[in-house]
């Protein structure tokens, strides 16, 4: 079974239209992008952070911020992230995220058209979504900003983001509320194939698996994989049923990651919409 536009999926005795359009997403990312490199702080990361403000206005969810200031190898940097809420009434939470900012590269255009504007338009297409989705539970979606490193990579060095934001939730109760939560990244190649991801909690990953190969998308979804550090990990090292879906082999030998080659040409609308009709699907899962 495969469509790109819409998918009918039945669960028991509810059937469900789900209307996902990768071609939707595609331009988000692509309006995401215009702005031109976006690390944290910058004016075109700040634009970026109301076009998405703006995008969500007239949708029936519950905007929020989470600002702070990163201590980073480039000194102290503001950073923000981005909530929608859509209320449910069962008391408990379902969570998708992903990352709105690119790497800082100083004298270099890296625009992050896969790494940071795919998971940007992904879950603003999402929101549209969910926004006429029927949900028992909450619904939150998160962009995060600070996920990129300054530099090298490391323990103290990425994920501000996601870090700030756990420690946040771990206090106020939201993240005891959590059913899972799925983290999307670098999911707009041409050439898509998700990576069973090492750290990702296994339930889970079975289950968005499973769901994949009955929806006809099995070749996008691979048998291997390994470990990755990404914005997942916070909350997964908190307790948290936590996934992250990537694809990180991006271009021969991966050699359009985290470089000026990462332009929209090398996305389509059509590894959104695989994406994207996994993702709601599980969801819809989840509710039960």
């Amino acid at each position: 079974m495969h469509c790109s536009k819409a998918l009918l999926i039945l669960l028991g005795s509810v059937a469900w239209a789900a209307d996902f359009s990768g071609t939707a997403a595609l331009e988000f990312t692509r309006h995401a992008v215009a702005f031109g490199p976006r690390p944290p702080g910058s004016a075109a990361n700040q634009k970026l952070q109301s076009y998405i403000e703006a995008q969500l206005k007239n949708l029936h969810c519950q905007v929020s911020f989470d600002a702070f200031t990163a201590e980073t190898p480039a000194g102290r940097v503001a950073m923000r992230n981005i909530i929608a809420t859509f209320p449910g009434t069962s008391g408990r939470a379902l969570v998708v995220t992903g990352h709105f900012d690119s790497k800082p590269m100083p004298g270099r255009v890296f625009v992050g058209a896969n790494d940071g504007g795919s998971s940007t338009g992904f879950l603003l297409e999402l929101a549209v979504v969910v926004n006429s989705m029927p949900h028992a539970d909450d619904i939150t979606l998160v962009w995060f900003d600070g996920e990129e490193a300054y530099g090298e990579w490391s323990d103290t060095n990425g994920i501000y983001g996601s870090k700030h934001l756990a420690d946040k939730w771990s206090h106020d109760g939201k993240l005891a509320r959590i059913k899972a939560l799925i983290n999307v990244d670098m999911i707009g190649d041409k050439d898509l194939g998700m990576i069973q991801e090492g750290n990702s909690s296994p339930g889970l990953l079975k289950l968005v698996w499973t769901t994949a190969h009955d929806l006809g998308y099995g070749k996008y979804f691979l048998d291997s994989g390994f470990a990755t550090e990404d914005d997942h990990l916070p909350f997964l090292r908190k307790g948290v049923n936590a996934l992250d879906l990537i694809d990180f082999d991006y271009g021969p030998n991966n050699d359009y990651w985290h470089t000026e080659k990462d332009t929209m040409d090398k996305l389509s609308a059509h590894s959104l919409d695989v994406v994207g009709n996994v993702l709601v699907a599980v969801l819809r899962k989840l509710q039960g």
